[in-house]
């Protein structure tokens, strides 16, 4: 994959794990980019970051995303709102491993309630060194496309 950034962002329930994951993805070789929130103990909105880092995503060449909340529903239901935007809520690396290799996700979601710090790591690793199989994937992927549009 040719990854050029990775956007991060969460609200103040994922701020600790979102400092943790920007280290891994670090360590992985990546330029990350952290859109905040910069404090676990101010209550922000999580669709203000996934706004923005979608934005960021979209407007950035072969650039990807990690967006973290509590549990991370709110967060991927509000990037899914983005034409453009594939962002995929995964439990563990094999959720990692199909959100890229059947639905080409470009954000890679995640609760910090629900898992955590060597399954986070499992997921970047797999998410990111993951390839778009295409093929009859592809077609679909077209399909989900065209319906934001």
């Amino acid at each position: 994959m040719n990854i050029s950034k990775v956007f991060i962002a969460g609200d103040h329930a994922a701020y600790d794990l979102k400092n943790k994951c920007k280290e891994i993805l670090a360590n992985l070789g990546f330029e990350v980019i952290d859109l905040g929130t910069d404090s676990p103990d101010i209550s922000v909105d999580y669709p203000d970051f996934a706004y923005e880092l979608s934005k960021k995503v979209l407007e950035t060449k072969d650039s990807y995303g990690v967006l973290i909340c509590g549990t991370g529903i709110g967060i991927s239901i509000a990037a899914n709102r983005n034409a453009g935007i594939r962002c995929a809520l995964c439990h563990d690396s094999f959720t990692a491993k199909m959100a890229r290799e059947h639905n080409d996700a470009n954000v890679l979601c995640f609760g910090s309630r629900v898992v955590g710090i060597g399954v986070v790591e499992d997921m970047c690793k797999v998410f990111f060194n993951t390839e778009f199989a295409c093929g009859r994937h592809e077609r679909r992927v077209k399909k989900l496309n065209s319906c934001l549009n």
